[in-house]
């Protein structure tokens, strides 16, 4: 009876410090995200299961679980992202709210889009046409243009769907502390142009780093039809670029 009690403990304690070497992971380094909308096509896709790094930018209360206010409102060991880069952040409206999108102005930077090109501090951001995301052999038909853009140090994707309403914007001076953010879906992003504003850098959650994994969107646990495309085996381990 006794060795069946030891035995007992020790799997509580072994499940105990489990538990909290998981939660210490979770809070401190990284956390899985799930992508729901398509705002950051061509980068990242409905049903992608990405990693984010919680430590690149420093900590805030919303780098912990249920979000205690325990530094203060700011950050510690804070830095800001690079332009570029693709962040995890809470919506300011609702700090409830997981978004991701590309960061793109950062404190003192002059945002505008002119005619669907995108131009900072006064000059044009370099991109060339790479090809067509829903492009069919038989036709021309390219309504969704994809393009290679240089924002920071190495090029990112972004997708164009023809002339909307945000494809002209006012120019946006990116406050101190802020971080202006867009989607790559330029066309189909409820971003900084749009109702979400300048993004305080309390509310940066992590970068995202790396595609886990990734479950096709034609994907129906009710239709066997279907379970062949449960995954999509290609994005398997794939950086973030």
């Amino acid at each position: 009876m006794a060795e069946r009690a030891k035995g007992l403990w020790a799997n509580i304690r072994t499940i105990f410090w489990g538990v909290m070497i998981a939660i210490v992971i979770r809070s401190l380094m990284v956390q899985p995200f799930t992508i729901p909308s398509g705002s950051m096509i061509p980068t990242l896709l409905v049903g992608d299961y990405v990693v984010v790094s919680k430590f690149t930018y420093g900590y805030s209360r919303f780098s912990v679980p249920f979000s205690p206010d325990i530094f203060g409102g700011g950050r510690i060991a804070s830095s800001l992202p690079e332009r570029g880069d693709v962040v995890v952040f809470r919506l300011p409206q609702n700090n409830t709210v997981d978004y991701i999108k590309r960061a793109i102005g950062l404190p003192g930077d002059r945002v505008q889009m002119r005619n669907g090109q995108l131009i900072i501090n006064g000059a044009a951001v370099p991109n060339k046409f790479v090809g067509c995301a829903d492009a069919r052999p038989t036709t021309n038909n390219c309504r969704y243009q994809v393009f290679e853009e240089i924002l920071g140090d190495a090029p990112s994707l972004m997708m164009d769907s023809g002339r909307t309403r945000v494809d002209n914007t006012r120019e946006f001076l990116v406050p101190e502390g802020h971080v202006f953010f867009m989607g790559d879906n330029r066309d189909n992003s409820e971003d900084s142009r749009l109702g979400v504003g300048f993004v305080p850098a309390e509310n940066l959650v992590g970068r995202a780093d790396l595609v886990l994994f990734s479950i096709d969107e034609a994907f129906r646990i009710s239709d066997p039809s279907t379970y062949a495309y449960l995954f999509r085996w290609g994005r398997f381990f794939t950086l973030v670029d």
